[in-house]
């Protein structure tokens, strides 16, 4: 086999500020178990990645597959109820794991469980996402993981791969690497046809390359090539570039830096250019008309406080959009309301700190905010 010859340049991993990190089940647990040498490799490449000022984040598979061991459970697909079992018996396992091979670098951790249905709400959307940004903003590593445990469908090996992208999107990463059982996106089975190629960047999915995503190589993951390639359309129209590679080498995100075989997915713009993109092309729910010195506030790139607020129209629930207008009417953007129309109706006008009072509960600061606008 070969690979497809590389007419622009690759992106680096090193020069990443926002990362996130899909680790195979496969990877992790083997006939013994938890692989704890290759466990404690990765944590190395977390460490230097946070060292370089980089945000991480990882979306770990293997819950089921730790619980299963543990409950004596057999192999092979499990019921649902028996899958979900698993998951809550390993999850905790899981958590640890990350947690022993961190701390010894000063790397705090944090449990995120979520569910790609999360993503397609908007309330529940900004709320992962405020979640996520602080903790980034305070250092932690999230480990992510789809919450199995309440999953209503049945569960696939492959979907972390779509998780991951939706993760990706959700907190405006650069760079997304799946970190799997196969060193690249071929353009066929390599295990079935000897002249398959190994493509070294993607700059574009067409309806070729997309056809040419065919069963799983090795038979490990269910999801296969296909569903790692809606994850790579789902990071790249975010303005994410995603990598597919061989993880189960020592430090693979080392590797990867140093040339390790893998093909790279080519983003679409940034992932705030993308954001924005995504936010201006909502219908709006509502409207708040803002005051000058709001007006001002937005030019310079702030938040929109209650405070600069003088009314607020229209049925929205929190995380609908809503058209942001001057004092003279006109529009001036568009962005998700951190509250619901009968809130932000209630707050408009006053100060952030007396939203606890006149609510009856703690809000956050901002009524709409900077990463949630879109400012013409």
């Amino acid at each position: 086999m070969t690979s497809a010859p590389v007419s622009v340049a690759k992106p680096d991993v090193h020069s990443a500020q926002r990362l996130v990190v899909k680790i195979g089940s496969a990877l992790l647990v083997g006939a013994e178990g938890l692989k704890t040498g290759w466990l404690k490799a990765l944590a190395e490449d977390v460490a230097a990645a946070r060292a370089r000022g980089a945000d991480v984040v990882l979306v770990s598979s293997g819950s089921i597959a730790l619980g299963r061991r543990v409950l004596g459970l057999p192999g092979g697909p499990l019921p649902l109820e028996q899958s979900q079992a698993a998951a809550a018996v390993g999850q905790i396992r899981l958590a640890r794991a990350y947690e022993e091979v961190l701390a010894p670098h000063g790397v705090t951790t944090a449990q995120v469980l979520v569910t790609l249905e999360d993503t397609d709400d908007r309330r529940r959307y900004l709320n992962s996402r405020a979640t996520m940004e602080t903790l980034l903003g305070l250092g932690v590593v999230p480990i992510v993981n789809e919450n199995d445990t309440v999953a209503t469908d049945e569960i696939r090996f492959g979907d972390n791969d779509r998780l991951a992208a939706q993760i990706a999107v959700t907190v405006g990463a650069d760079q997304l690497v799946l970190l799997s059982d196969v060193d690249g996106f071929y353009s066929a089975n390599p295990k079935e046809d000897p002249d398959a190629i190994r493509f070294e960047i993607v700059d574009h999915i067409t309806p070729e390359i997309e056809a040419m995503a065919g069963d799983p190589i090795s038979g490990l993951s269910k999801g296969g090539m296909k569903t790692k390639l809606l994850a790579a359309k789902t990071a790249v129209a975010g303005g994410c570039a995603m990598a597919i590679m061989e993880g189960s080498v020592d430090r693979p995100l080392a590797a990867l830096a140093t040339g390790a075989n893998c093909t790279w997915f080519l983003p679409e713009g940034d992932p705030q250019t993308a954001r924005k993109r995504w936010i201006a092309a909502m219908k709006p729910r509502g409207e708040v008309v803002v005051d000058a010195g709001a007006v001002g506030a937005l030019a310079r790139g702030k938040s929109l406080l209650p405070a600069g607020v003088v009314k607020v129209t229209g049925r929205f629930g929190r995380g609908d959009p809503v058209t942001i207008a001057g004092p003279d009417g006109a529009a001036l953007g568009k962005g998700l309301m951190r509250y619901t129309a009968d809130e932000a109706r209630q707050i408009a006008g006053h100060r952030s700190g007396e939203i606890e009072e006149i609510l009856g509960y703690p809000g956050r600061a901002a009524l709409i905010h900077r990463d949630d606008m879109v400012v013409s």
